[in-house]
């Protein structure tokens, strides 16, 4: 049984989408009906760059959006029709990929809405005061201790943000919370800890600004039920129902990103395949870490589209859970 994931922001890279934008008709509309949406060149953004305009928060999140559909849509047209994917799911940014391949979010809308999201985010707090890192090899309720220690300590704000994997978890918060809580997970144990380079605290109360912004974008769309169903970031369940999808998405912006959980879903509800669909590998990675059994592949550019192909093709054994 097949799922298909999508990354979120990191995925980016000046380039990407440029190859199946010129070799597959569908790529190609994608892009164009992206561009339309947004009235500016986003499609150019991703092909030429410059780079830093691509690691604008606002302009960052449309484009990797519009990448990861516009493979999909090859790959769709590759195949001569729709895959046969039991669920999907995405991490945070990448939820809304999978929205719009699930059926219940237009493309349109999708891109204006990431474009809207990333710059509330960046609005909500200002520059410098709020920072992300990763705690490597340490148990994540280890990591939850630490961030609890450290928030009643110094009275300001750090919390996990990201469980991705085993031994992976990335924190959140102000800026001088989350280093305190690097330095105090390394003395327990933590193998490393890597500071982001991001531009704002994502996936934390920090954000609660944001949120409320994004409310009322979120309450102007109707969601249709996705089709394949979505395992969803802040719950790890799947969700058939489109009505749930705005509190979802309005959570998320707050709420921690339970990747590790949606892998384990995933895996106990029957799936045995995960292809990733975006412009770089970063999930499949985290998939052999937390499910090892499961086949595992990415596609990120045009070349690997007959790849890609053969693995969702490959023969479904499982009908998915109810």
């Amino acid at each position: 049984m097949l799922a298909l994931l999508f990354p979120g922001q990191g995925a980016q890279r000046v380039g990407m989408g440029r190859d199946v934008y010129e070799t597959s008709p569908a790529a190609r509309a994608v892009f164009r009906e992206a561009d339309d949406a947004l009235g500016l060149p986003l499609s150019r953004l991703c092909f030429d760059g410059p780079e830093d305009a691509l690691l604008a928060t606002e302009m960052q999140q449309p484009a990797i959006l519009a990448t990861s559909v516009a493979l999909w849509r090859a790959l769709e047209e590759r195949c001569g029709g729709p895959l046969p994917a039991a669920y999907v799911a995405g991490h945070s940014l990448g939820e809304y990929s999978a929205l719009v391949v699930s059926g219940s979010l237009a493309l349109a809308d999708a891109v204006r809405l990431v474009r809207a999201r990333g710059a509330y985010m960046q609005d909500a707090v200002p520059a410098g005061a709020g920072a992300m890192a990763a705690i490597l090899g340490s148990d994540a309720h280890a990591v939850d201790a630490v961030c609890a220690r450290v928030r009643e300590r110094s009275g300001a704000w750090v919390a996990p943000a990201n469980y991705n994997a085993p031994g992976q978890t990335v924190v959140s918060g102000t800026a001088a919370a989350v280093e305190e809580a690097c330095a105090e997970a390394r003395q327990a144990g933590a193998r490393r800890t890597v500071a982001l380079a991001v531009s704002a605290p994502f996936h934390c109360r920090l954000m609660a600004p944001a949120a409320e912004r994004l409310r009322s974008d979120l309450a102007r769309l109707r969601f249709a039920d996705p089709a394949p169903p979505l395992v969803a970031n802040v719950s790890a369940d799947v969700v058939r129902d489109g009505a749930a999808l705005s509190e979802l998405l309005y959570r998320q912006v707050t709420e921690p990103v339970r990747f590790t959980e949606m892998v384990q879903r995933l895996a106990t509800r029957g799936t045995t395949r995960m292809l990733e669909i975006g412009p770089a590998r970063v999930l499949s990675a985290l998939v052999a870490r937390i499910e090892p059994a499961v086949a595992r592949a990415a596609l990120i550019d045009a070349a690997g589209l007959d790849a890609a192909a053969t693995f969702a093709a490959a023969r479904a054994d499982a009908q998915p859970a109810p």
